[in-house]
């Protein structure tokens, strides 16, 4: 009796900026590499492949969607907008690139996970308010996707889980990342259909 062929791991592509890429830090201590460590120690059996590119921007994303799905993922992370924020992009720029981005990946039918971003607050109130709206919007018109409401929640604004920019997470604060993030990952794992 020939023995069962385990399962490949699934392909969970994060197609972000700086945060994604860990800028800063070495490659093993960046948010995919942790991400997918804490995963395995769960029984996930999951590759996190890193897409991001410090200094992207949602536009830059959406153009480089199709080579960054070559990389054949089961499922995906869209962690953008960090920088649209930082330079005052129109939230309606940044709303048109991530529902292309969204809708690209719902025509490939790839579980998807939408991590949402503020503004900086030096901007102010209304371009916060316009900014978050953008990620809350995408929400709500795909129910179908998993969404995250910030992903550096509990690591934002806190001077020791973050590298002296005071942008980027360090690696205590990539650790609270994931923590933070595993259950909503898990549910995008659970979208997943068999191989």
């Amino acid at each position: 009796m020939a023995l069962a062929q385990a399962p490949r791991p699934v392909r969970l592509l994060m197609l972000g900026d700086s945060i994604t890429a860990a800028y800063g830090l070495a490659r093993g201590e960046g948010l995919p590499a942790k991400l997918e460590a804490a995963l395995r120690a769960k029984g996930h059996e999951v590759t996190v492949i890193d897409a991001g590119v410090s200094g992207d921007t949602t536009a830059g994303g959406r153009a480089r969607l199709d080579w960054a799905l070559a990389e054949r993922p089961d499922a995906v992370i869209v962690a953008l907008g960090g920088n649209d924020g930082l330079r005052g992009i129109e939230p309606r720029n940044s709303y048109s690139n991530l529902k292309g981005i969204l809708d690209a990946l719902k025509a490939r039918n790839l579980p998807t996970l939408l991590a949402g971003m503020l503004a900086p607050p030096n901007l102010g109130a209304d371009y916060g308010r316009e900014f978050a709206e953008v990620f809350q919007t995408l929400a709500r018109e795909n129910p179908d996707i998993v969404f995250y409401p910030f992903l550096l929640e509990g690591v934002a604004g806190e001077a020791e889980l973050n590298q002296p920019d005071r942008i980027h997470p360090n690696p205590r604060g990539v650790d609270e990342m994931v923590r933070r993030m595993v259950p909503a990952v898990e549910t995008l794992l659970s979208k997943v259909r068999p191989a």
